[in-house]
């Protein structure tokens, strides 16, 4: 997964609660963006829209980014760093078996989840689909066992990104059928999908959005990027979508296309970026 738009009213107000908070670095700012990451690697680009709504909680849209730790030592710097700078974003945590995750509300309202993920060969696959659950993990403990003060958070990548949308058949006919991405999880309204055998690189939910029609403009998720490793794979991606009668804009590096809901999806190469 690539970096993760977001639509914002106060950008200066969101650039610091992920850059002091969160412990992202700021990559680039040009006039109304900024792009925060770690190392060279993007993770959120903000765009400054302030004459967009807030948008409302059911509606399709972003339900939270995922920032992926290399291990559980640099998960427990960027939780204490957020803990110690914004504590009131901090809304639960929970062991999935596959990863220990935390999971935060931006300013604006924008979900956020920071994890780690076990080792591959612990993970359970049964018929085909991954095991997954939601079990209690205390925070305190986490910290007390994995946080080492001098220790930063390192390096970072969006694990996943996990959307609000209006029916998971709906969802599972563009991401999969027609996106090509493979199912690894189900459970009662949501769908969990990735490339590879990972066990998710997107998921689609209706616990608030049962129901939920296109979006209209408002602030919140931007686009979702999706990074394929050749120009030849993008072409692919396309070639799928339009047998699938979805209209797509192609430069020949990557395509955007909007999802059943105008969530703005966009397909490039790790060369373009």
């Amino acid at each position: 997964m690539g970096a993760v738009t977001l639509l914002v009213g106060d950008l200066d107000g969101l650039t610091a609660y992920y850059r002091d908070a969160l412990g992202l670095d700021v990559l680039r700012a040009v006039g109304a963006e900024v792009t925060l990451g770690r190392g060279a690697t993007p993770l959120v680009v903000l765009r400054h829209d302030p004459s967009l709504p807030r948008g409302s909680r059911r509606s399709a849209g972003l339900f939270h980014t995922a920032i992926l730790y290399p291990d559980r030592a640099g998960l427990a710097a960027a939780v204490a760093s957020v803990a110690r700078r914004a504590p009131g974003t901090f809304v639960g945590s929970a062991d999935h078996l596959v990863s220990e995750a935390f999971y935060f509300t931006d300013p604006e309202g924008n979900g956020i989840e920071l994890y780690a993920d076990r080792p591959r060969q612990a993970w359970g696959w049964v018929g085909g689909q991954v095991r997954m659950d939601t079990l209690a993990l205390d925070p305190n403990r986490f910290l007390a066992e994995h946080y080492a003060p001098e220790r930063p958070a390192g390096g970072a990548v969006v694990g996943h990104v996990h959307l609000q949308v209006g029916d998971t058949a709906t969802a599972r006919a563009f991401y999969v059928d027609a996106l090509g991405f493979d199912v690894t999880a189900q459970v009662p309204g949501a769908l969990f999908v990735a490339a590879g055998g990972y066990h998710h690189h997107m998921a689609m939910n209706t616990w608030n959005s049962s129901g939920a029609g296109p979006r209209v403009p408002a602030l919140g998720l931007g686009r979702v990027d999706v990074v394929l490793p050749t120009s030849d794979d993008v072409a692919a991606v396309a070639a799928r979508l339009r047998d699938h009668g979805i209209p797509v804009r192609d430069d020949g590096a990557s395509l955007e296309v909007d999802d059943p809901w105008r969530n703005l999806v966009r397909v490039t190469t790790t060369a373009a970026g």
